[in-house]
């Protein structure tokens, strides 16, 4: 990528992540990058906002506690 194309996709990227956080979407640059490029690789992005909001739904898996932390002895 030229120098010229990457400052275009760099402006691109700052203006969709400021518009991202003014709707205050909870999303960070690298998930928005990542969303734009299946955009540009033909997704549906009705489909792709559909799965963020399910996943923002969902809490966060709790973290396992692992056998030896969870015997007493």
């Amino acid at each position: 990528m030229d120098p010229e194309a990457a400052q275009t996709a760099r402006e691109s990227l700052d203006l969709a992540f400021h518009m991202s956080n003014i709707l205050d979407t909870g999303l960070d640059r690298h998930t928005l990058s990542v969303l734009i490029a299946l955009c540009d690789l033909g997704l549906n992005p009705e489909a792709l906002a559909a799965v963020v909001k399910e996943l923002q739904r969902e809490p966060p898996p709790s973290t396992p506690l692992s056998s030896s932390s969870s015997q007493v002895p």
